[in-house]
């Protein structure tokens, strides 16, 4: 399911690009109808229902409640609609809520006013990331609100009641690499995305491990970007001491020292990093820290040395493939193997989305990965 101001931007894209369903959907009630009607004509919209509210209560309402749909659902309930046009006409209660708690109560976050925040963030952000994270450090801010209101802890849960547009599970995906291109221009978006990882960070713990390894990495590159190399290192060290085998733990931090636009640049740093991850047995993505060693080589035209790495990366994945596919790995060593390739819970049995990260555990986005 979705919610009805997502289904309401669904309709209205929809109506506005094709004109066959703009005749079929004619009469339908949208949000954009209600654009232009005063305050007094949407109560007088709502008092056709029966429906008699003011400013106060409805106030109550909204304070009590987490969306206008939650406000307008058990009075819809309460009526009959005969026909499917008195049905389409019955929008305007959800509508007519939506309306006046936008203009009457602005700063009380709810689903609808964050949905609409979220999607401006996206049609801004191919031209101006510095305007679309202003937004989406706004909804941020209300995301967290909702949550302090609600009592939920965690992004399941919230998506579950959220059922908006976007996921939130995706967007904060798309609000940490927002985060990052706008601080290209201004440092303040990098100082801001590193307070948005360590809020998700302590509030999400028991988030899915890919989530959290690439929040990590999201902190800790940020840090270094700034020139907090040392409490950068020491985040690192804290989770590789912890969990040794996390294979794209190793490479963020090698490229903390390859791809910075810092004075800290350092290829010898870089690949003894590299080096360091490769020697720890089992490591995960193992593959993947073999192709980065390559492309640092290349990078320095010592081309045999990656001509050598970029053969025992081939060598690693087709042992890899033929030790699991030829039954020589019993159940219990399979088992034990690190999960680093594995789909985070949270994705589950759906239907690869193309903003879900993506399975082989690269830490991008399947849109970004393997689905490009």
């Amino acid at each position: 399911m979705i919610s009805w101001v997502a289904m309401d931007r669904i309709v209205e894209k929809q109506r506005a690009a094709d004109p066959e369903y703009r005749k079929n959907a004619a009469g339908k009630v949208l949000r954009s109808d209600a654009k232009w009607l005063t305050d007094g004509e949407l109560l007088t919209k709502l008092r056709s229902f029966g429906i008699d509210v003011a400013r106060s209560s409805l106030g109550q309402l909204c304070r009590a409640s987490l969306s206008a749909q939650e406000i307008a659902q058990p009075l819809l309930d309460e009526r009959t609609f005969n026909g499917k046009q008195e049905q389409m006409e019955s929008d305007w209660i959800w509508i007519c809520l939506t309306a006046l708690w936008q203009r009457w109560f602005p700063d009380q976050p709810c689903f609808e006013i964050l949905d609409d925040k979220i999607q401006l963030g996206y049609e801004l952000r191919p031209s101006e990331a510095t305007v679309a994270s202003r937004v989406w450090l706004e909804a941020w801010d209300d995301v967290l609100r909702i949550f302090d209101r609600s009592g939920m802890q965690s992004i399941r849960e919230f998506d579950r009641r959220f059922e908006g547009t976007q996921s939130l599970f995706n967007w904060i995906q798309d609000l940490q690499d927002e985060l990052w291109r706008a601080g290209r221009w201004d440092r303040r978006f990098l100082k801001a995305r590193i307070a948005v990882c360590k809020e998700a960070l302590r509030r999400f713990r028991d988030d899915d491990r890919l989530s959290t390894e690439n929040r990590r990495r999201a902190l800790a590159e940020s840090l270094f970007e700034l020139g907090e190399t040392e409490e950068a290192e020491g985040l690192y060290c804290e989770w590789l001491n912890q969990n040794p085998r996390w294979g794209w733990g190793w490479i963020g931090w090698s490229d903390c020292y390859r791809f910075t636009h810092t004075e800290f640049r350092d290829w010898a740093r870089s690949e003894q990093l590299l080096r360091e991850g490769l020697a720890v047995a089992a490591v995960g993505n193992r593959t993947d820290i073999l192709d980065r060693l390559a492309d640092l080589c290349k990078e320095q035209g010592r081309t045999e040395e990656a001509d050598e790495f970029r053969q025992q990366a081939k060598n690693s994945t087709a042992a890899a493939e033929t030790w699991l596919i030829d039954g020589s790995a019993s159940a219990a060593t399979v088992a034990a193997m690190p999960r680093a390739n594995s789909a985070p819970s949270s994705v589950g049995a759906r239907k690869m989305g193309r903003n879900d990260p993506c399975l082989c555990g690269s830490g991008k986005k399947y849109k970004k990965c393997c689905g490009a």
